[in-house]
């Protein structure tokens, strides 16, 4: 199979991420949607990885998903906060919670 594919199908991922990012209010699917973003950027590695023959890319998306392990523990635990002080998971409520 082609690695230009690989390149649309990340291109079309990342699109479909942004466009939740924008669109939705809720903390979790917003979450969600960067999730899929970080997962396409990683699709796009690997396939130029592939592309170019060398192992860079394949390490590059490693590190990748350890800092979107670590950023899943800090952000589930914003929303978690979030959640319990104004009952409610909305990006709007977010702002409340400055001092």
């Amino acid at each position: 199979m082609n690695p230009v594919y690989y390149l649309y199908l990340a291109a079309l991922l990342f699109t479909i991420g942004a466009t939740g990012v924008l669109i939705r209010r809720n903390a979790i699917v917003v979450f969600m949607c960067v999730e899929l973003m970080l997962n396409a950027c990683n699709l796009a590695f690997v396939a130029f990885s592939r592309l170019h023959g060398n192992l860079d890319g394949q390490i590059i998306a490693f590190f990748t998903m350890v800092v979107a392990a670590a950023e899943v523990v800090v952000g589930l635990a914003i929303i978690v906060s979030l959640f319990r002080s104004r009952h409610s998971a909305s990006v709007d409520d977010a702002s409340l919670m400055k001092l």
